[in-house]
């Protein structure tokens, strides 16, 4: 265990926290990592890398005249791909491009959409429902909680076969057929 501190020696202690230096603390960043679940903060980095790159091309792209080919195409192309995405409301104007944030892309990863569609009562439970191989999009099953679910992917988010969460969930509903329980 070692000696016991001086007095000297316990106020310095005290007076500096070595867990957390001035420049890594974000609180911004910190409150973002706890509410979403995120575990990496790789994750969090790109997010904010993406989310700088896309502000970066509005603010190019408005800079153009408004009656340029390039940027009437461009700026299309640009409000389509978010919007498909699932980061913007409607793709009407470059102006939402500014309101994209980390807490936007964030808001697409598979946990939180499952708290949406309430398949999981928190993030925890829902992050570790995917971890356990529970969820499936599409065909294919997801164990990384950090999955991206974009608008589309979003209503072919269901339980995979033979799961014992699909199978309370149809008990309770009472929609539980027989077959079902042959292939389990």
């Amino acid at each position: 265990m070692g000696r016991k501190l001086k007095y000297h020696e316990q106020v310095l202690l005290k007076k500096h926290n070595f867990l957390y230096s001035k420049r890594d603390t974000n609180l911004r960043e910190l409150h973002v990592l706890r509410r979403y679940g995120i575990e990496d903060r790789s994750d969090y980095l790109k997010y904010n890398r993406l989310v700088g790159k896309i502000q970066e091309l509005a603010h190019r792209l408005k800079k153009l005249p408004p009656t340029d080919d390039f940027r009437i195409a461009t700026t299309e192309k640009l409000l389509e791909k978010l919007y498909s995405k699932g980061l913007i409301p409607t793709a009407k104007s470059l102006e939402q491009c500014e309101d994209v944030g980390v807490a936007t892309l964030c808001r697409r990863r598979l946990p939180i959409v499952m708290m949406r569609l309430k398949m999981a009562e928190n993030v925890t439970a829902a992050t570790n429902l995917i971890k356990q191989g529970h969820v499936r999009v599409g065909p294919n099953t997801i164990t990384d909680p950090a999955y991206f679910v974009s608008r589309s992917m979003e209503d072919h988010l269901t339980w995979v076969e033979g799961s014992k969460i699909k199978r309370t969930v149809a008990t309770y509903n009472d929609k539980l057929d027989d077959y079902d329980l042959i292939g389990a």
